[in-house]
């Protein structure tokens, strides 16, 4: 890496203590709304309004960090992370629980400015391994978060759960606050529009980064229908609550965090961003599709190492191709599109195959969501091959 480590360094542990907060509610969520009647609609409702307010924030921030820099941004996405968990904490009915979903929806649009800053301060031929770590990061915090969540919840219940993310929340905040430096200088600094789409439609229209925003969305709409149906599946079928599929989702966690921190980059030096983009997009439909077929809780965990593999191979592949297709000053708002295009796949998702688990049965959930992912592995088969030249 060309950038200083202490950067690096900055930056991965306010993405993992972020994404910790986060994965602390995926445990209890779906039992927790079901104690306000919820379904299977009900429940992707809840993960698709986070969705949207994703989306919504990424349409914006990756724009205004280009104006007025990366961390004043990130401090403030901070504040909302916080004041959502608070929410979360004191629901007391399910208006309330969709009301904490829409604040810390809008507080994880940070992701693209995040990947912005480590695409400042890395070289172009070195992107892909510095987004790899921010997977890492984001790996280490689904450790991490998802089980300390599925214990909380487990002994103190889902405002034990609240709180313990907010807690973290403003210790990200004040950490962030005291050693996170600027890392866009001001003669690269933009002024533009913040509210529209100019640069999803001229990403969508570039024959280089077109097929890549399209599996950008993809990929999370078929994966939503895994995260909407294997919870629900789960607790029906094995009797798993929120102590066991934190322990599930942890482990999702190690796999990441192992391949994007240390596999990934060795891959992508050997074999490329594209084919690993496309390996991993068509090696996750099998494990989703096979679900309502593996036969013990132990089949599961098997396939969730593949699914968790492919996943992590596919990730830091795209955010690296883009970013590297993208010009200098054009990193930020074409990374908050392409995460804008990923939020979008998982608003629209989770109301679709949440609707499709209650009419249709799982069955037809987990293999309608696998073949969204086979469809998305052959758009990715369109993109072009990479050039790591310096831009």
């Amino acid at each position: 890496m060309t950038a200083p480590r202490s950067r690096l360094f900055v930056i991965l542990l306010t993405v993992f203590i972020d994404l910790a907060g986060f994965g602390l509610i995926l445990p209890i969520l779906p039992y927790y709304a079901q104690r306000f009647g919820a379904g299977g609609l009900g429940f992707g409702t809840l993960i698709g309004v986070y969705s949207l307010m994703q989306f919504v924030a990424t349409t914006g921030l990756g724009r205004l960090s280009d104006r007025v820099g990366r961390r004043p941004i990130l401090l403030t996405s901070m504040l909302f992370s916080m004041a959502g968990h608070l929410t979360f904490a004191f629901a007391g009915s399910y208006a309330v629980l969709f009301l904490a979903r829409t604040v810390s929806g809008f507080s994880a649009g940070n992701i693209s400015v995040a990947q912005a800053y480590i695409a400042d301060v890395t070289s172009p031929a070195e992107r892909s391994r510095g987004m790899g770590l921010i997977g890492a990061a984001i790996g280490l915090g689904f450790i991490v978060g998802p089980a300390l969540g599925g214990l909380a919840g487990h002994y103190g219940g889902p405002r034990a759960v609240g709180l313990t993310g907010a807690s973290l929340s403003f210790l990200n905040l004040v950490w962030a606050y005291s050693v996170l430096r600027e890392s866009l200088s001001a003669e690269h600094r933009v002024a533009r529009r913040l509210l529209d789409v100019e640069h999803l439609v001229a990403g969508l229209r570039d024959p280089r980064i077109g097929p890549l925003f399209i599996v950008f969305g993809l990929i999370p709409f078929g994966f939503s229908g895994y995260m909407v149906s294997l919870p629900l599946y789960a607790g029906r079928v094995f009797g798993w609550g929120g102590k066991e599929l934190g322990i599930f989702f942890a482990l999702v966690g190690v796999v990441a965090t192992v391949v994007q921190g240390y596999v990934f980059g060795k891959l992508a030096k050997r074999v490329g961003d594209r084919r690993l983009m496309i390996l991993g997009t068509l090696g996750m439909a099998f494990p989703i599709a096979a679900v309502p077929f593996v036969g013990s809780a132990a089949s599961l965990y098997a396939w969730v190492l593949v699914l968790a593999f492919c996943n992590s191979m596919c990730s830091p592949a795209l955010t690296g191709l883009i970013s590297t297709y993208a010009g200098l000053t054009e990193q930020g708002a074409m990374l908050g599109a392409a995460q804008s295009m990923s939020a979008l796949g998982r608003f629209s998702g989770p109301f679709l195959f949440g609707e499709v688990y209650d009419r249709a049965g799982s069955t037809a959930a987990f293999v309608a969501a696998g073949s969204v992912l086979v469809i998305a592995g052959m758009v990715a088969m369109r993109a072009r091959e990479e050039s790591l030249s310096a831009e």
